[in-house]
């Protein structure tokens, strides 16, 4: 625990981001404001239909039982949200960024630039996928409301979130918060009064797959999570408001989703806001709900921004994110991204094995001495058990895009690898980056030695 005890170096005590990377870093947020950052973050109106993934993982016909999902929900919860938790305290130590962060590890701009690039494509479309979530779930409590006027609503409070993020974070805390644990409650109550299935009722089958959707949307965090830590008072309090707020609200979000599939909506995710809807005074706290889905859009949006100055340093982020939360809204409007979903889904899967490789190379081989520079040397030792780690995890579980399964089931063919039942993507990913990484960083240690000594 002496990396968490370490104290931060405070550079600023400014209330507001300032608008370049070269600006001194705020780091005044304290645990209740990462606490209600996080456990705002932690409940989404997609993981409400994502829980949908839970109830049927797609290898059965048969749903999992409540006791096989809540417990999916649960340890995929809590195993994501670790990783989110551990990758935060390397920017709330240096109040460095998260893409900016990936200098270090990998070495210099060159090193961050591809998982930079895919972070910026996966933010913007996960933030135009909030922004149309929320006009949905507006549109369902008020259908008077035209969607245009929802979407183009959601789209200015988010670009207008952006331009103060600290205040955003500190209105999350204090206000929001309340509402939404309120908010929650009041549904979850009503939804377990509806008659539930036996415990047991199910399968088990799919399990690890279920899981895997679970570690997921917590681990889609992990290229946000530096933006928000870097301004926090300590790595303690970084560390334990992403674990314990986004742990506890995300089992509570895909255990409300579960409840109201297998009780309200027969197993249909299209009709589960209308789930929340019918219970008594149900539309009054699922509005809260989905104006609360603006923190989604704010994060996703503020992250595209942040992350984008980690390729051009010098360019003012408020602009960045006026445009970016444009980018945003037009396209809400005028597209209907359907499976570009299952396309984030894979962006997603990219992630796992870097925070692996993050997390092992920070804390236990190299983290003291990295360089933050533009021009700092690469470190493609770091690369090699990153793509390993990613490819990993397409043997086990390549997703929903039929091409992009069908490709990785044909290697799989080919190399004569079946994946077993028990096996998490997630975690084999995991593990391969993470044991990898020592391997490859003792390897390039060795190569160098032996170039630099004479002959």
């Amino acid at each position: 625990m002496a990396v968490l005890d370490a104290p931060v170096v405070t550079t600023s005590v400014g209330t507001e981001v300032g608008p370049t990377l070269d600006s001194p870093v705020p780091q005044t947020l304290g645990l209740l404001d990462q606490l209600g950052l996080w456990g705002n973050l932690g409940v989404s109106l997609l993981g409400f239909s994502g829980a949908l993934f839970v109830l049927y993982p797609g290898v059965s016909s048969a749903p999992l039982s409540l006791f096989a999902g809540l417990t999916s929900i649960v340890v995929g919860t809590v195993l994501g949200a670790l990783v989110l938790a551990a990758v935060a305290v390397p920017s709330a130590r240096t109040g460095v960024p998260a893409m900016m962060l990936l200098r270090g590890l990998f070495g210099g701009l060159g090193g961050s630039w591809a998982p930079t690039v895919l972070n910026v494509l996966q933010c913007i479309g996960w933030g135009t996928f909030e922004i149309i979530t929320i006009a949905g779930a507006t549109h369902a409590v008020a259908h008077w409301w035209p969607r245009w006027v929802a979407v183009v609503a959601a789209g200015v409070i988010t670009t207008v979130l952006t331009i103060r993020p600290l205040g955003a974070i500190r209105v999350l805390r204090r206000y929001v918060t309340v509402l939404m644990i309120v908010a929650v409650g009041y549904l979850l109550v009503q939804l377990l009064r509806q008659p539930l299935p036996a415990f047991t009722h199910g399968t088990w089958s799919g399990f690890w797959l279920a899981t895997d959707t679970v570690v997921g949307a917590a681990v889609s965090f992990v290229p946000l999570a530096g933006d928000y830590t870097r301004h926090a008072r300590s790595p303690r309090s970084a560390f334990t408001g992403a674990f314990v707020g986004y742990s506890v609200t995300q089992v509570l979000c895909y255990v409300m989703g579960f409840l109201a599939l297998v009780t309200v909506a027969g197993g249909d995710a299209g009709k589960i806001y209308g789930a929340f809807i019918a219970v008594p005074v149900g539309w009054l706290a699922f509005s809260v709900l989905a104006l609360r889905e603006l923190d989604q859009s704010f994060a996703n949006v503020y992250s595209t921004a942040v992350s984008t100055q980690n390729l051009f340093p010098r360019l003012d982020r408020r602009w960045l994110a006026l445009v970016i939360g444009i980018v945003t809204t037009v396209t809400a409007l005028l597209t209907n991204l359907g499976s570009y979903q299952n396309f984030l889904v894979l962006l997603g899967s990219v992630f796992i094995p870097l925070g692996a490789v993050l997390i092992v190379d920070y804390f236990l081989l190299s983290g003291a001495s990295w360089s933050y520079r533009e021009n700092a040397p690469a470190r493609w030792s770091r690369v090699v058990p990153w793509v390993l780690g990613f490819v990993a995890y397409q043997l086990v579980n390549p997703g929903y895009i039929s091409w992009w399964a069908s490709a990785w089931t044909h290697v799989d063919s080919a190399i004569g690898f079946t994946p077993p039942t028990w096996l998490s993507a997630s975690l084999f990913s995991f593990a391969v980056a993470a044991v990898l990484t020592p391997v490859s960083a003792g390897i390039a240690a060795l190569v160098a030695r032996r170039a630099t000594t004479p002959a």
